[in-house]
């Protein structure tokens, strides 16, 4: 153990927080506190970024109406997928896969627009902006486990309309919806995993040594 190293109770604590993390679908209504949303929207806004551009937008969605709309948009692409899925169609459509209308609280997060400008980091992957928002998603995720609150990621939406739908400019695009709240219980696994929709696959089977295949 290195001298920068946390305590080994602050160690378990992340470690609990990274293992507990759940895509949650069902949640119990309840509030949000006002300095809680802060705290954890912080805890996002500290995120790595390339170049340090910061790409992240975060809407938060307070109108009743506008949350029913993108209910609809939702329900709209849960239904294209359904169909999509041929065989699995039936199965799909037994699974909660969204909690929009239940959530405490509905954030749409995006890309903000002129990311073209920024070039340090992106010039030969310029879906470093989308990694960018995607790891302030999983701050704001893990520090909503640790406050014990859930989050759903949904991304059954076409993101042309829930753009034109919140007026995003030209060059911005929603990338998530995102549920937050109280819930009654955490999923004690994956809830794909859960329902038999599919298995999680060992870290051995990702790893690579030297080269794509190699076992290291």
């Amino acid at each position: 153990m290195n001298e920068w190293a946390y305590s080994a109770e602050s160690r378990a604590a992340i470690y609990r927080a990274i293992a507990e993390r759940r895509d949650m679908r069902h949640f119990s209504g309840g509030e949000v506190a006002p300095e809680l949303l802060t705290r954890l929207l912080q805890a996002a806004h500290q995120a790595p970024s390339v170049g340090l551009m910061q790409p992240w937008r975060f809407l938060r969605i307070s109108r009743p109406e506008l949350r029913e709309a993108i209910a609809g948009l939702v329900e709209e692409e849960r239904l294209l997928t359904a169909d999509a899925l041929g065989e699995r169609r039936d199965d799909f459509m037994r699974l909660k896969v969204e909690g929009v209308r239940d959530c405490a609280v509905l954030l749409v997060a995006a890309l903000k627009d002129g990311r073209e400008a920024h070039v340090f980091g992106r010039r030969t992957l310029p879906e470093m902006d989308l990694a960018s928002l995607s790891c302030a998603i999983q701050n704001l995720w893990l520090a909503a486990r640790a406050e014990g609150l859930g989050m759903g990621w949904v991304s059954l939406f076409d993101p042309q309309r829930l753009a034109e739908l919140l007026g995003m400019p030209a060059g911005a695009r929603p990338v998530a919806i995102l549920c937050l709240g109280p819930v009654s219980a955490f999923y004690p696994e994956p809830m794909l995993i859960g329902e038999g929709w599919t298995q999680a696959q060992p870290l051995e089977d990702m790893l690579f040594g030297d080269r794509w295949g190699e076992k290291p």
